[in-house]
C-alpha cells in the first residue's frame, strides 16, 4: 500500500520526533510484557527473573533483527553508516528477531534452570501483536511494499495488511489453542513460528516487492513472483518447525 504525502512522524517536541514505528514498537513490547509477567506468574516463575528475561529478549531481538536487515542491504548502508542504528525508521527483519530471541533466552532460561519451552509460549501473543502492529507502521514508512498488478483494482497488493492480518490470524490461532488442556510446553511457540513460516512464505513474500534471486519469476499482470530469499530459506524453518513440533508431541510427560 503506498499513500502519497504520508508523514512517519506523530508529533515532535522539539528535537525529538515521535514515530508511527517506535510507537507501535513500544505497544507491541508492552503488550507482550503483560501477557508474559501474568500467566508467567501462574505458571510459577519469579516476576524479576520474568522481567530480566523479557529485557535481554527484547534487547536481542532488536539487535538480530537489525543486524539481518543491515546485512541483507549492505551496499544502502555502507554508504549511510550513520542509519544502522537508526531503528525507529524501520528495517528489522523477523527471522535475524527470532534467532536472536530464542538464543539469548535459551541461555538465559538454561543459566537459571528455568524451563524455556514454557516461557517461549508465553511470548507468542506479544510477537502477534508486534506483526500486527509493526506491519501498519510500515505503512507510514512507505516500505514494504506490494508488488504493481496490472490486473488488479488496485495499483500494488497492500503487502502491509497482508503482513499484518498474518498477525492477526496467529493470534486467533494461538487463543483457540492455548485454551485446550494438556498442551506440552513448546507446542504453542513451535506452531506459532510453522503457522508464521508458512503465511509469510507463501503469501506476505510472494506479493511484496523484493528482488528474486537469478532463476525466479515475477508475474507483472497480477503482481506475484518467487522466489525471494526468505522463500529460499522457507522449507528449512518448516523443516525444523515439523521437527520440533513431533519432539514435543513424542515425549513422554
Amino acid at each position: 500500500m503506498y499513500i502519497e504525502n504520508i508523514s512517519p512522524v506523530i508529533f515532535t517536541i522539539g528535537p525529538l520526533a515521535v514515530r508511527w514505528y517506535g510507537l507501535m514498537f513500544a505497544v507491541s513490547v508492552l503488550v507482550g510484557f503483560y501477557y508474559m509477567r501474568k500467566y508467567g506468574e501462574k505458571k510459577g516463575f519469579n516476576e524479576d527473573f520474568i522481567f530480566t528475561l523479557f529485557i535481554i529478549m527484547v534487547i536481542s531481538i532488536v539487535i538480530g533483527a537489525r543486524a539481518v536487515y543491515v546485512f541483507a542491504n549492505w551496499s544502502y548502508f555502507m554508504e549511510r553508516p550513520e542509519l544502522i542504528i537508526r531503528v525507529d525508521r524501520g528495517g528489522l527483519a523477523f527471522h535475524g528477531g527470532l534467532i536472536g530471541g530464542i538464543v539469548s533466552s535459551w541461555i538465559y532460561c538454561r543459566y537459571k534452570s528455568a524451563n524455556w519451552r514454557a516461557l517461549a509460549d508465553l511470548a507468542v501473543p506479544g510477537i502477534a501483536v508486534g506483526i500486527m502492529l509493526v506491519r501498519i507502521a510500515n505503512i507510514f514508512n512507505q516500505e514494504i511494499l506490494g508488488r504493481e498488478a496490472a490486473l488488479l483494482a488496485f495499483d500494488r497488493h497492500p503487502a502491509q495488511i497482508y503482513g499484518s492480518l498474518i498477525g492477526v490470524i496467529l493470534l486467533i490461532l494461538h487463543n483457540r489453542l492455548a485454551r485446550k488442556a494438556k498442551l506440552k510446553p513448546g507446542y504453542l511457540f513451535w506452531n506459532f513460528v510453522l503457522g508464521y513460516t508458512v503465511l509469510r512464505g507463501f503469501v506476505e513474500e510472494t506479493f511484496r516487492e523484493m528482488p528474486l534471486i537469478a532463476w525466479g519469476y515475477i508475474s507483472d499482470s497480477w503482481g506475484f513472483g518467487f522466489f525471494t530469499a526468505v522463500q529460499v530459506f522457507t522449507p528449512f524453518i518448516l523443516a525444523l518447525s515439523l521437527y520440533m513440533l513431533w519432539k514435543i508431541k513424542s515425549e513422554k510427560k
